[in-house]
């Protein structure tokens, strides 16, 4: 289809590692969609480049290191003139929101949460102060600023359909301001998947700087993995994930067949690997990638309520999905041993990663952007409070974000 914007910028929170993380694989997946329809893209972030940053010159895509509370943004913007501004995160689009508003009014400001950060927050504090989850947890202070930051966009682009209920029933948002958009996955594309006598061990697989994947690694250590070992002597866990702290590096026993391994050169590969993964997630929010991940390899998993979460759409899941530790451990046993149950895991793990073709939303998701961006006046004035908050932000932020940038240009301590 031929597509209205033209030009999209997009600001990362951070420069993505695909690699690394689900996050990382997401943003690069949505610019490859772009640059299918023929948009030009521009990349940049104020974060700084790591060794495993994605190489955006690969997708002939201009890549940009901007700064933090300085007009030279300003004068960015005004040299790229953006139809779109696609902001990586509430966080980003904080930073430099007013900006694209103030400098490039006429573009569409597209907002990818990747996951509801106050809803995950919620529940890791009701976890580790051992408070029931309820809708009082969910009035945080980052529920106000994510909120207040999907109000000031033109859409936002939600991963999970329990977060666009959540943001429709709990908060009021309106529908038109929300695009549920999970992770894009290309069916023509999946690995050829391993038969069960050719797989060995477990695996688990998580970024490190994601909280709940280190509680899940120490649920691991703790608690279900001594379980399984009793039944299982001879199975090996292989913990995998980026930035693994020294905490988790201390984890690390062979004689336990308890092995970190650190950063997977392709999380692919190694699930493919392995006979079950497992994620015994506590809290969080979105999606999980690593569960997607075992779906397209067909490696049957063993998950939590919580890692499963708007994800199976009421169809067999592919693997197991429990909450008491026991029943997990149990559970983990009889899937690496019973080799019908775990073909049959494997097929409902197809089945559910159909929910997630790509060719479901791809042409859907343009027709809505240019939709807003044809129409982009009369969405705005549907959306007052929205308004209002941007109207807020910018005598706000902006005169505060000036006086930084004067003070940074003095030297002044």
């Amino acid at each position: 289809m031929s597509s209205l914007v033209k030009k999209i910028l997009v600001i990362g929170h951070v420069w993505p590692e695909p690699n690394s993380s689900a996050a990382g694989g997401r943003i690069i997946k949505l610019i490859k969609l772009f640059l299918k329809n023929n948009m030009e893209v521009i990349f940049c972030s104020p974060a700084s480049e790591t060794a495993f940053s994605f190489h955006f010159k690969t997708l002939g895509i201009t890549q940009y290191q901007i700064k933090i509370n300085d007009s030279d943004f300003d004068e960015l913007l005004k040299k790229i003139n953006p139809n779109a501004v696609l902001f990586d995160r509430f966080m980003t689009e904080e930073k430099f929101g007013w900006r694209v508003a103030d400098v490039c009014p006429k573009a569409i400001r597209i907002l990818d949460t990747e996951d509801l950060h106050f809803l995950r927050y919620a529940r890791q504090k009701g976890v580790f102060e051992n408070i029931e989850f309820n809708n009082d947890l969910l009035m945080n202070d980052f529920a106000k600023r994510e909120i207040a930051s999907i109000m000031r966009s033109d859409l936002s682009l939600i991963i999970s359909s329990f977060e666009m209920n959540l943001l429709q029933t709990i908060f009021k948002i309106d529908n038109q301001l929300l695009y549920y958009l999970p992770f894009l996955v290309d069916l023509t594309q999946l690995p050829i998947c391993k038969k069960h006598e050719e797989r060995n061990h477990f695996v688990s697989i998580g970024n490190f700087l994601h909280e709940p994947n280190k509680d899940a690694v120490l649920q691991l250590k703790k608690n279900i993995w001594p379980l399984v070992r009793k039944k299982l002597p001879n199975a090996e866990l292989h913990i995998y994930g980026a930035y693994v702290p020294e905490s988790i590096l201390q984890l690390n026993n062979p004689k336990e067949k308890f092995i970190i391994k650190g950063r997977a050169e392709n999380a692919l590969n190694v699930i493919a690997d392995a006979k079950v993964l497992l994620a015994p997630l506590r809290f969080g929010a979105g999606l999980k990638g690593k569960l997607v991940e075992a779906m397209m390899c067909g490696t049957p998993s063993v998950t939590t309520s919580i890692g499963s979460e708007g994800m199976n759409f009421k169809l067999p899941w592919g693997g197991e999905i429990k909450d008491d530790q026991y029943d997990f451990a149990n559970s983990t046993v009889e899937l690496y041993v019973n080799q019908v149950k775990w073909n049959n895991s494997q097929k409902n793990g197809f089945d559910v990663l159909r929910n997630f073709d790509s060719s479901l939303f791809e042409s859907d998701y343009l027709k809505k952007i240019n939709s807003i961006y044809q129409n982009l006046n009369k969405h705005r004035n549907s959306n007052f409070f929205g308004a209002m908050l941007l109207s807020n932000q910018l005598n706000s932020t902006k005169y505060f974000s000036k006086w930084i940038e004067e003070k940074n240009k003095k030297g002044n301590p």
